[in-house]
């Protein structure tokens, strides 16, 4: 007011209470009031009736589901990576959660800044500690550079080093509303910002890379599996001093034994999945005999051959899959089986029930033979074709050996398609649910026992005795950590490498990555090496970080959580508040909300933006206290319409004699077709609905937004909820103006076209809505007058003049009711709020 006073101007007068309760619903929960919510806060008579309404909408859930849109923006939330292949971020929506709760919970401001910078360490034993680190993540990654190009190559450091440097952008864009990424090549051309001070925050997020990462939602589940994982590693760690103790003392036989184990395992698995096996080529006549044969190398005594079937899932089949329905095993020592060849089996005059996966046992007695063939004379059913599949095949010497063990095995035909298919993985010793052959594993168990006994007798009875108690008690703690419920997985910030398949690709452990500052940005010209650090916006304040020497990488983050979240931090406080100001009244007081600096907009009310971010930080840094100020003021309450004689002198309406008349942001407009059609979806939280069918998400997903049904019920839920697609934005949202989700968007752009228009009357969205926002009029309202001027109450907030009705009922009764509503759903009155 002061300001207005200066240059001779008014405020203008109140807006009347219908103007108002519309007002206050779109900015406070996004979503327009009933026809009796506006007739009763008009005609009611109480004196606190305004500041009661202004209570209720800050307690509503609706409440965090708007606000926590604008926080999204800024922070360039989305659900899919972005860049070249796009690929889904399925976990991402807890950090959406998360939000959403801390901005209906009224969570204290500088809280909110610190967990989403440090919360996994501050609080790691809470649910919000956890999922507000998304924050960190929340910003585009390049699945290529980290996923398929490891770090030790140029182009994976490049991504990584693209990695920090949004981190550190999204931070202090945020929540200091500073520019500092032109710092990554040269010193800041306009702020005191150097390439020492950027690099210094890089190397607060040196060890953190994007994730999926567990956690419990429960805090006293989070609180028992911390203690009993700390109790794992403690005697894990007690378990390994013994075993090295024991390795010095027994030497060199211990180490021999360990080796041969080691050998034996290894040739035991031979990294071969059991269900692997031999399978021959497709048919599709059942009737055409296939065999498969195995050369001993010489003719043995055979006193047994064992048959295994195979395992695979396909069409559901299982167990069994592939065995013959009619077969026969031959022994013979010629390899043609022309001549004198010995039937041990024969099922080939009727059909054979498959025996799945068990063993089929057959006594030789003795006979010597140097081949082996089981031929299939009826193939098993596989979809609408045949084929002929076993597991295994073992040939037992008298003394049990397996003769068959790694022999040369030949086929009719096969399908080689290694590892899974191969005519050598019937030889293999693995079938589904049988070990390796008995001799190896009888060999394994003998050398296991020699080793424990050797490690028995350098114990001695004491160490026995000591060890026996910790292995019990980690067996006990592991069954216990076992039984824990399901973890949560939110994809954040973490100090582990890659997510998925790619865990481990990258830097390993959490030590956090050298960071040097690099001239002109260039990986390939590194300078000296930085330590953590900030930038020196606070007076008296040293910029670097005081960590002792050996920190951890948690205390560079904490260090920057406190940084922000300091008294004498001007700009945290100024910051949010000045976005709090802009999102009442679509300016800020500082026009440029993610840029103080000098090339951003001067204040318009310095002094008002500091007694409002002096006023957050010392009484209890309450965002909704501070609504309440904001929406309870003369100047929020203000008419819209335009005067002429404060136009001539601020156009712009920069010192706001009058209220800013603003356009319905896209999620607005989504979200208030829905519910005055009868169709929106309460439900809050959890996975985002999907308005694309999706197409090809094994390599660059397709997301084909044209194929959606706008009928699809989970889809009529809050925007809030929608899955965000970085690289291919929903075109209806686009047009309306909705943030790219790809940067971070201060203030959203407000553009007036054609196409608009067009998109609201025909786009398949609203032609459907507009159906059932008539069907929904026609089953409340019997006359096509109380129709009309019920959709007119729904849209606008007002009862139609006599003209309107008289006119809007003869378009019904021409074009019908659903057509009526497209033309509601496009006013002016019904886009706009004053």
């Amino acid at each position: 007011l002061a300001k207005l006073v200066e240059r001779e101007l008014t405020p203008s007068p109140d807006a009347d209470r219908a103007t108002l309760i519309r007002r206050l619903y779109y900015d406070l929960i996004g979503l327009p009031p009933s026809r009796q919510e506006i007739e009763q806060f008009v005609t009611n008579g109480s004196p606190h009736a305004y500041e009661d309404l202004v209570e209720r909408l800050l307690a509503s859930p609706e409440y965090g589901n708007r606000w926590a849109r604008h926080w999204l923006d800024v922070v360039h939330y989305g659900d899919t990576h972005g860049y070249d292949k796009d690929k889904l971020r399925p976990n991402a929506w807890p950090y959406r959660d998360y939000v959403i709760r801390s901005w209906n919970a009224d969570k204290p401001y500088g809280r909110f800044v610190r967990e989403q910078i440090a919360g996994d360490v501050l609080w790691p034993e809470t649910r919000d500690g956890i999922e507000a680190t998304g924050f960190i993540s929340a910003g585009p990654w390049d699945f290529i550079g980290h996923a398929e190009v490891p770090e030790t190559k140029y182009d994976g450091q490049v991504a990584r080093n693209l990695d920090r440097d949004d981190m550190v952008s999204s931070t202090m864009n945020t929540f200091q509303s500073m520019t500092i990424q032109c710092a990554r090549c040269h010193n800041h051309k306009f702020d005191p910002v150097t390439q020492e001070h950027y690099y210094s925050l890089q190397a607060v997020f040196a060890a953190l890379d994007r994730a999926d990462r567990n956690y419990d939602v429960d805090p006293e589940i989070a609180h028992q599996r911390r203690q009993l994982a700390a109790e794992k590693a403690e005697l894990e760690r007690q378990q390994s001093e013994i075993d090295s103790r024991v390795q010095q003392l027994a030497g060199e036989p211990l180490k021999q034994l360990q080796d041969q184990i080691a050998d034996l395992e290894t040739r035991s698995s031979e990294n071969q999945r059991p269900q692997f096996g031999y399978h021959s080529e497709i048919s599709a006549d059942p009737d055409v005999p296939k065999w498969v044969q195995i050369d001993l190398g010489d003719a043995f005594p055979v006193d047994e051959i064992v048959v295994v079937g195979c395992h695979d899932d396909f069409n559901g089949i299982g167990d069994g899959f592939g065995f013959p329905t009619r077969f026969k095993i031959e022994l013979s020592d010629d390899p043609t089986f022309e001549t004198g060849a010995t039937t041990i089996a024969d099922h080939t005059a009727e059909d054979f029930e498959n025996p799945g996966v068990r063993p089929l046992r057959y006594a030789v007695g003795g006979q010597a033979g140097r081949y082996v063939r089981v031929t299939a004379t009826r193939l098993a059913l596989r979809q609408n074709d045949y084929i002929f599949a076993l597991g295994e095949l073992v040939v037992r010497s008298a003394d049990g050996s397996n003769l068959a063990r790694s022999a040369n095995v030949t086929s009719l035909d096969s399908i080689e398609a290694p590892v899974r298919w191969q005519r050598q993985n019937l030889v293999d010793g693995y079938a589904y649910g049988m070990a390796a052959d008995d001799q190896l594993q009888q060999e394994l168990e003998s050398r296991r026992g020699q080793r424990d006994a050797l490690v028995a007798s350098t114990l001695g009875s004491e160490g026995r005795q000591k060890l026996s108690q910790i292995e019990q008690r980690l067996a006990e703690v592991t069954g216990a950590l076992e039984q824990l419920p399901p973890q949560q997985v939110v994809y954040a910030g973490t100090v582990h490498s890659g997510s998925g398949a790619f865990i481990g690709r990258g830097h390993l452990g959490g030590k956090p990555r050298e960071i040097h500052l690099l001239l002109r940005g260039d990986l390939k010209s590194p300078a000296q090496l930085v330590q953590p650090g900030a930038v020196p916006s606070i007076a008296g304040c040293d910029w670097k970080f005081d960590l002792p020497a050996g920190h951890v990488e948690s205390d560079r983050r904490i260090a920057l959580a406190d940084w922000l979240t300091r008294d004498d931090n001007p700009l945290t406080w100024r910051s949010m508040v000045n976005r709090v100001w802009q999102y009442h009244f679509g300016r800020g007081i500082v026009e440029s909300a993610n840029d103080f600096g000098r090339m951003g907009d001067e204040p318009s009310h310095p002094a008002l933006l500091d007694w409002l971010a002096t006023r957050l930080r010392d009484e209890g840094q309450s965002l909704k206290d501070l609504h309440r100020l904001i929406v309870q003021s003369s100047v929020y309450r203000q008419v819209s319409a335009d005067r002429a004689e404060c136009a001539e002198e601020d156009a712009a309406n920069t010192l706001l004699w009058r209220m800013n008349r603003r356009a319905l942001d896209a999620e607005s407009i989504r979200d208030t077709v829905l519910a005055v059609s009868g169709q929106l979806d309460h439900r809050m939280y959890g996975a985002g609905f999907q308005d694309f069918v999706l197409e090809r998400p094994e390599h660059s997903p397709h997301y084909e937004y044209q194929k959606h049904d706008p009928a699809d019920l989970d889809s009529h839920r809050r925007a809030v909820y929608r899955f965000l697609v970085r690289s291919q934005q929903q075109p209806f949202m686009q047009t309306l103006d909705c943030a790219d989700p790809s940067q971070s968007v201060d203030r959203r752009g407000t553009t007036l076209t054609a196409v608009q228009a067009l998109t609201l009357m025909n786009n398949n969205f609203m032609v459907y809505m507009s159906d059932k926002f008539a069907s929904d009029l026609a089953q409340q309202h019997a006359e096509l007058l109380e129709q009309v001027e019920a959709g007119f109450w729904r849209t606008t907030g007002r009862a139609p003049s006599a003209d309107e009705a008289q006119a809007l009922q003869q378009f019904a009764k021409q074009y019908g009711m659903a057509n009526v509503c497209r033309v509601l759903l496009n006013l002016n009155e019904f886009v706009f709020v004053d």
